[in-house]
């Protein structure tokens, strides 16, 4: 009986049919008396009651209203805006979309449309916000196929706004626009891509330059950077739609010799040879990199590089290659990749042999990390214990995580990167780490009766002396601690 009293007292939609339309009327509009969000998505579903028409005019006055307004947007409101923008885009493909498409295609390119004044006057460093009009781009492609778009206007629709992308808000629209283009619109809007190609922007009188910043090279001016945008737009234009004819040789044109040497051009190259099944020249184009005079090589290289091998039969050389790989990186994708491939008992030596070779890795916080995620915890305390004095505590969350994997298993190991962590606290002076750093030198006392060998490094009582003695006067540190 309680039980079934509880479980009709469950919000859930089938408990609330219960209270009848007229008092879930009443309470709606109790609830949404102070709330603008909630008014506008009632007005919206209402909208949508009354059909398309009704709904597409209430989404038009919304995002005249977004376009007018001037108010800047902070950083902790952005999720309020982009909640607000993402009820109209939404409304626009469910209530508008489904019963008049070309209709709601209009809406949305208006709602794109909105991304310069919208940036113009927010603070969004996450980049949640662009991928607001990235959603909207790929619903463009959708409602275009569904308006049945005219392949010509629409490729002169597109050519129009990317010469104006100003904030990337339509990049990927090629690709999504691509079903609705056919090779007809692609074709065409090659055709003004590469017709844009051949107009350089002028160049004004020397005394009409508009500088636009200043850097170490000296002045920065208009038309430079409007000649920047306009070779970029072209060249990845025309890499989109070389991409969507499925035309590996036009994509290669648009880049550069210089470029093709560099990683992830390299990289995007040889997937698209691949892909096509012209693997020696896949090879070639992956190995024009020069790994020697590279300050990092990202593993995506890396790992197209072993599939190129692969393909190209070439296992062995693959092998060895990924090994290389790892001994460079501590990549633990290379590893496992490299383990599955050996037969039984093989892996376990080969395995030990990179947990030994990640101990003498130059980048004792690299190889931290890699041990603690592999998991080899064992090792990863023999690293800390072996080469503590190289640890720098600014790599909080690092070490902060290493000590509390560590602290059952190996109470000196995870006491030393708590000493690493404290040390730096109190010799850089980042007050804002005190309490942390308190909190550990407490949590240091605690495992120092765990400890029954400190070996090379000083004793609890001997670490405490030297701090009392080198930070005596950082009194908000030692007040948290004895607090």
């Amino acid at each position: 009986m309680i039980l079934d009293v509880a479980s009709k007292k469950t919000l859930n939609a089938k408990n609330l049919e219960a209270l009848g339309s007229t008092r879930l009327s009443e309470l709606m509009i109790e609830i949404t008396k102070n709330d603008v969000e909630a008014k506008r998505f009632l007005r919206l579903e209402l909208a949508g009651e009354q059909g398309s028409e009704v709904a597409a005019s209430e989404i038009r006055k919304r995002l005249s209203t977004i376009a007018r307004s001037s108010s800047f947007v902070e950083w902790d409101q952005i999720k309020k805006l982009i909640r607000d923008l993402e009820l109209q885009r939404n409304a626009i493909v469910t209530q508008v979309g489904k019963d008049d498409p070309s209709n709601a295609m209009e809406l949305m390119w208006r709602f794109v449309n909105l991304a310069p004044s919208v940036f113009e006057r927010s603070d969004d460093g996450s980049g949640r916000l662009i991928d607001v009009f990235h959603k909207a781009v790929n619903d463009l492609g959708e409602l275009a196929v569904a308006a049945n778009s005219p392949p010509i206007e629409l490729a002169d629709q597109i050519f129009n706004v990317l010469i104006e992308n100003g904030y990337g808000q339509y990049d990927y629209l090629i690709g999504s626009m691509t079903p609705a283009l056919g090779n007809k619109g692609l074709e065409r809007l090659k055709k003004r891509m590469i017709e844009l190609s051949k107009k350089p922007t002028p160049k004004p009188d020397p005394a009409d330059r508009e500088i636009i910043g200043y850097g170490s090279d000296g002045p920065s001016y208009a038309d430079e950077y409007a000649e920047i945008r306009r070779t970029s737009t072209v060249e990845l234009a025309l890499q989109e739609i070389a991409d969507a004819q499925g035309d590996v040789d036009a994509f290669i044109e648009q880049t550069s010799e210089t470029a093709r040497a560099a990683p992830a051009v390299a990289t995007d190259i040889a997937g698209r040879l691949l892909a096509a099944g012209r693997v020696d020249e896949a090879l070639d184009a992956i190995d024009i990199v020069d790994e020697d005079r590279q300050r990092w090589i990202p593993f995506e290289w890396e790992d197209m590089r072993v599939r190129v091998l692969e393909a190209l039969g070439r296992i062995e050389d693959a092998k060895r290659f990924q090994w290389r790989c790892f001994e460079r990186s501590l990549n633990a994708d290379h590893l496992r990749s490299f383990l599955k491939q050996l037969p039984d008992f093989d892996d376990i030596e080969v395995e030990e042999k990179a947990m030994q070779h990640s101990l003498l890795f130059p980048n004792i916080h690299q190889a931290l990390e890699f041990l603690i995620l592999w998991p080899s915890l064992d090792k990863a305390a023999e690293l800390v214990e072996t080469r503590a004095r190289e640890l720098d505590g600014y790599h909080y969350e690092l070490l902060t995580s290493a000590t509390d994997i560590l602290e059952a298993r190996n109470p000196l190991a995870s006491t030393l990167l708590r000493r690493a962590l404290i040390d730096f606290a109190l010799e850089k002076a980042r007050s804002k780490r005190y309490q942390y750093a308190a909190q550990h030198l407490q949590d240091c006392e605690s495992l120092s009766g765990l400890i029954d060998d400190f070996g090379s490094y000083e004793t609890h009582e001997v670490y405490i002396h030297r701090l009392k003695t080198q930070h005596n006067r950082k009194s908000m540190f030692w007040r948290l601690f004895e607090g």
